[in-house]
């Protein structure tokens, strides 16, 4: 090769590094052809191979031409080669190094790139204060290291002792425990499986299974039945099947133990410095960087600053010459020679020796009125770019913040985010029942389009009101939680709440079907969160037609990886709502004719799940279904809306306690000569939002307390003002902040409105649960919520 003395051989091999996603946090080489596996499985020829660089990859040569970085002759000494790259990306932490040299060794982990950027900014922010940033501060920002392939990171012995991640990055050498990510799945009858789906960074995956095969075979781990490998292009899943005598935490305790499920990952943070070997703690490498890009940004601004301003000599020359062209023309024409032209130019018109050989060179179409305007623009911009440079070259300040906006720029194009999650105390055993990832909090949305998605509660953020893909339902969760998903028909699918994809906007998130043994011709009405071990408590179902059902929550199977049935759903019906209850509480059924009903869930006795569902309220008529339901807990209250868009609330304590199977009270009494129908209905509590979808695609946040709150019979008054021929399809509610286990749309209960994607067909924008901004959904002023008197 021109730039290495070895041949092309191993540049190869590290272009080809450079493009897998199993080695790289982020791919510098965009590869096309086979590059490899994480099997171990070699990358094919280089003639069989093509690549290009990745859009990241390029943010590594930014500027480069600018004369950012000094050059040195390359081995041979027939080519220039930079000594170090401008690099506007953080490539060294973010992709981390490895590597061994004579007497010296490197191992620098991966990091989140959006983390990295964030350190970095705090650091310009506290430039002045930067010997009181300590690693802990910057430990606020980049959490540790954030490897390709995931898994879990343990900073902390058995024994609670010093925190070997703070130690590592305080001193730049330690060492910290990985593992796989790891659920279990019952196959019941006493079945179960382990599934991986994650494994540590720079593991082979071949290998591992081959470890595993062979302490089954060898005796030295008991408790295997079966051993496949079943990755496919959705993600690794590797399934050890656990026969029926063994314990599977007992099984996965031993393969920790003798398997690089578990192993350690040691941090050497060595680099060379101005060509010197320098062990770095975390705040000098960050350091470092930024003071590089400060360099690098001066020389290109110095560059920028020396051709504007000889692009500006250049244009002022052309300028004069276009302001008195003619005697222009007459000097240019009296002379005999092209340099007795130039000489001419320039002791007549003042000019440079670079100003008069541009007027000669300029063609006869730049005489026009238009050309001169055009040029005159331009030097006015040339002016203003050159005030520019010289002030941020005068500014130390100035260059800092241009450093951030960079950043910024990088992290909002680039970032993504965290796949490695970052744990305490690495755990003596494993029980079994036990979550094997770590239990944090976690909002899980699922978007109108179905797509699933976990976000931290830390970052949680509103919804903008014009984004393509909205939240339909949303469940508070931990990542030891199990996730539940119903459909109308009465079926489940279950997934581990760790395995879903964590997004900051929930439309980024993964389609339900892909997750989950459920179709993609399959509707999700409701989602549930339940931790791997539930002693009480019942699911209670409420259906379309009004029927509905006690479930013991124990009773729910665990981790699945097929769909089950939990409701026998009679024909024509469907299940609309699945809540959390105790034995003392109370449920609420309000209908579409404006009846309601409220009875204590231990009239429904519990069944098991092949049982159906019985009858919760009697409807009126064929035409009338269940517009909503709710469980009825103390300083609770009902909100009713109608088709016209006329609501109100009542307090809980105005519906009387019934049996269940009646016909209910009534909720709401309409204009007189008109009908009540009810397009939606739910139990709401102080600092609840609804949402209100209508039938001509328009969704409004309105604040449930603006509802007048009137007696149970009463009419209600104007909650929103739908237009001509428009009426209200749906009610939704928004919980700030979201604290319970589950979240209903009312609007999609309507088996008319049901989309084949499960979600609201009769609006684009349905009736949704989820975190929005106020301000961003108001359609129409006041929405007419004005308290009125108390009608008769």
């Amino acid at each position: 090769g021109k730039y290495h003395p070895h041949g092309d051989v191993s540049v190869y091999e590290a272009m080809v590094r450079m493009a897998q996603d199993f080695s790289m946090r982020y791919e510098l080489v965009d590869g096309q052809g086979n590059f490899g596996s994480i099997d171990g499985d070699a990358a094919a020829a280089m003639r069989y191979t093509e690549a290009r660089m990745a859009a990241l990859g390029t943010r590594l040569l930014d500027d480069i031409g600018k004369n950012t970085v000094d050059f040195t002759d390359n081995f041979d000494g027939s080519l220039q080669e930079p000594i170090v790259l401008p690099a506007s990306l953080p490539n060294l932490l973010v992709n981390g190094s490895s590597g061994i040299a004579v007497g010296m060794s490197t191992s620098i982990p991966p990091h989140n790139l959006g983390e990295v950027c964030d350190a970095i900014m705090y650091m310009l922010d506290n430039w002045e204060q930067l010997n009181d940033i300590s690693v802990t501060d910057l430990m606020q920002f980049i959490k540790g290291p954030d490897f390709p392939t995931g898994g879990l990171v343990y900073t902390k012995g058995r024994d609670d002792d010093e925190d070997m991640l703070v130690s590592a990055y305080a001193t730049g050498r330690g060492k910290v425990i990985v593992r796989a990510k790891v659920h279990l799945e019952e196959l019941g009858r006493g079945r179960s499986r382990i599934i991986v789906t994650e494994i540590p960074f720079q593991i082979n995956k071949n290998a591992l299974l081959e470890r595993i095969a062979e302490l089954a075979q060898t005796g030295k781990v008991e408790g295997m039945a079966d051993l496949r490998d079943e990755s496919d292009r959705q993600g690794l899943r590797i399934v050890i099947e656990v026969s029926r005598a063994a314990d599977p935490a007992d099984v996965l305790a031993e393969l920790f133990k003798y398997t690089p499920l578990q192993s350690t990952f040691s941090i050497i943070m060595l680099s060379l410095v101005d060509g010197e070997p320098r062990t770095l703690t975390l705040k000098q490498s960050l350091r470092i960087f930024i003071e590089h890009r400060l360099e690098v940004i001066r020389r290109r601004s110095e560059y920028d600053l020396a051709q504007a301003e000889a692009r500006a000599h250049i244009v002022q020359g052309l300028l004069i010459a276009l302001d008195d062209i003619d005697h222009v023309i007459e000097v240019i024409r009296k002379s005999r020679t092209p340099e007795t032209a130039r000489r001419n130019l320039r002791e007549t018109f003042k000019l440079s020796e670079a100003q008069a050989t541009a007027i000669l060179d300029m063609r006869l179409r730049r005489l026009a009125q238009l050309e001169r305007k055009l040029l005159k623009d331009e030097y006015d911009s040339l002016v203003k770019l050159i005030q520019d440079l010289r002030m941020l070259l005068s500014s130390a300040k100035l260059m800092r913040v241009e450093v951030k906006r960079e950043l910024l720029e990088l992290r909002k194009e680039y970032a993504d985010h965290r796949r490695t999650v970052i744990v305490g105390n690495a755990p003596t055993n494993v029980r079994a029942g036990d979550l094997l990832v770590p239990q944090e909090a976690t909002y899980v949305t699922l978007t109108q389009l179905g797509r699933l998605s976990r976000t931290f509660q830390h970052e949680l953020a509103p919804i903008p009101a014009n984004a393509d893909d909205y939240p339909a339902l949303v469940v508070s969760a931990t990542t030891a939680d199990t996730l539940y998903l119903f459909t109308p028909e009465g079926l489940v699918a279950t997934l581990p709440v760790s395995q879903l994809p964590q997004a900051a906007e929930p439309a980024v998130g993964e389609f339900f079907y892909r997750l989950s043994a459920l179709k993609e011709s399959h509707t999700v009405v409701s989602m549930l969160s339940l931790p791997p071990t539930v002693n009480e408590g019942y699911a209670f179902f409420s259906t379309y037609h009004g029927e509905v059902k006690r479930l013991r929550l124990e009773d729910l199977p665990g981790m699945r990886a097929d769909s089950f049935s939990v409701f026998d759903v009679e024909a024509g019906d469907h299940l609309i709502r699945v809540d959390v209850v105790e034995d003392d509480d109370e449920m609420v059924l309000v209908t579409h004719e404006a009846q309601a009903i409220r009875f204590k869930v231990d009239e429904v006795r519990p069944t098991g799940l092949a049982a159906g569902g019985m009858r919760g309220i009697k409807l009126r008529s064929e035409e009338d279904f269940v517009a909503g339901a709710g469980v009825a807990r103390p300083g609770k209250q009902v909100l009713v809306l109608a088709i016209d868009g006329r609501g109100k609330r009542t307090e809980l304590e105005e519906y009387p306690v019934q049996g269940r199977a009646g016909g209910g009270v009534r909720t709401y009494k309409g204009l007189k000569g008109q009908e009540s129908l009810l397009a939606g209905a739910a139990v709401i509590e102080p600092g609840m939002m609804s949402i209100i979808a209508t039938t001509h695609g328009r969704t409004v946040l309105v604040d449930t307390n603006k509802a007048p709150l009137y007696k149970r019979d009463f009419r209600g008054e104007l909650f929103f003002s739908p237009g001509i021929g428009e009426h209200i399809s749906g009610l939704g509610l928004v919980e700030p902040p979201i604290t319970k286990k589950t979240a209903n749309v009312a609007g999609v209960e309507n088996a008319d409105m049901v989309a084949d994607n499960g979600f609201v067909a009769e609006s684009p924008e349905p009736a949704m649960l989820g975190l929005f901004d106020e301000a961003e959904f108001s359609d129409n002023g006041d929405n007419g919520y004005e308290q009125y008197p108390e009608n008769d």
